[in-house]
């Protein structure tokens, strides 16, 4: 089976600048990627799971949905500001590469900001056109993070790693993780980890600070269970840590 992260015919990498690696940002980037790759996979599904009518379904489907979506706006955001500026100043070479990412985040943005609205309105009326609506501007976002998400890691990713320090890439992610609650992020945790290969996982749970780890064992894996549940009455609950 392909690994999804491999560069596609006619995608060429940015070039890597000489000199070690300062950081495993490549490894780092996988694994969150991973859950977005699978939370917009089944956010048009989740949608339309919600029969016309059901807004207390609607509203449950929605806020999960805008919590990720809150997620990937600020996993951007933080790129923008503390990745990509540095790694055109440091790797002036990688200046294409580096326009075409943030031109995907601009097209990103853009289909959140039109997201946002319609969600929020079928949340409260469950409304069947207006589901539909939504669904069919999850699978437009869906198709843009499916080449951008992918292309990141294999073109960008490998250059980023030998310019920005294994601190700095600690600080953006701390800059996302900051702007949303604890409770979410431990629940949100056991997705991360069920949506990656048990080998990352186990890295993954090593970087995590003490305390965040301790909550995830005695309430956050649990919240995990549940949310997954609750949106895919049925299924078996992947495995986590």
């Amino acid at each position: 089976m392909t690994d999804f992260f491999t560069m596609q015919p006619g995608e060429t990498a940015a070039p890597v600048p000489p000199g070690p690696v300062l950081c495993t940002g490549t490894a780092g980037m996988r694994r969150i990627h991973r859950v977005f790759l699978w939370a917009y996979g089944e956010a048009p599904g989740l949608v339309r799971s919600a029969a016309p009518g059901d807004a207390a379904r609607a509203a449950y489907v929605g806020e999960v949905l805008g919590n990720f979506d809150k997620l990937l706006h600020l996993h951007h955001e933080s790129e923008d500001e503390l990745m990509y500026p540095q790694l055109a100043e440091r790797a002036p070479a990688c200046a294409l590469h580096v326009g075409q990412m943030l031109e995907q985040h601009r097209q990103v943005t853009q289909r959140l900001e039109n997201i946002e609205p319609v969600r929020l309105s079928w949340m409260e009326t469950a409304d069947a056109a207006t589901g539909q609506e939504l669904a069919e501007r999850y699978e437009e976002l869906k198709a843009v993070l499916n080449v951008h998400l992918r292309r990141e890691v294999t073109e960008v990713m490998p250059a980023v790693d030998k310019v920005i320090t294994q601190k700095e890439m600690k600080a953006a992610v701390e800059h996302g993780s900051s702007q949303v609650s604890n409770k979410f992020l431990v629940g949100y945790l056991g997705m991360v980890l069920a949506t990656n290969p048990p080998a990352d996982r186990k890295e993954l749970f090593k970087e995590i600070p003490a305390p965040v780890r301790v909550a995830y064992r005695l309430i956050g894996r649990r919240m995990y269970r549940k949310q997954y549940s609750t949106l895919f009455p049925g299924r078996p609950v992947p495995e986590t840590l």
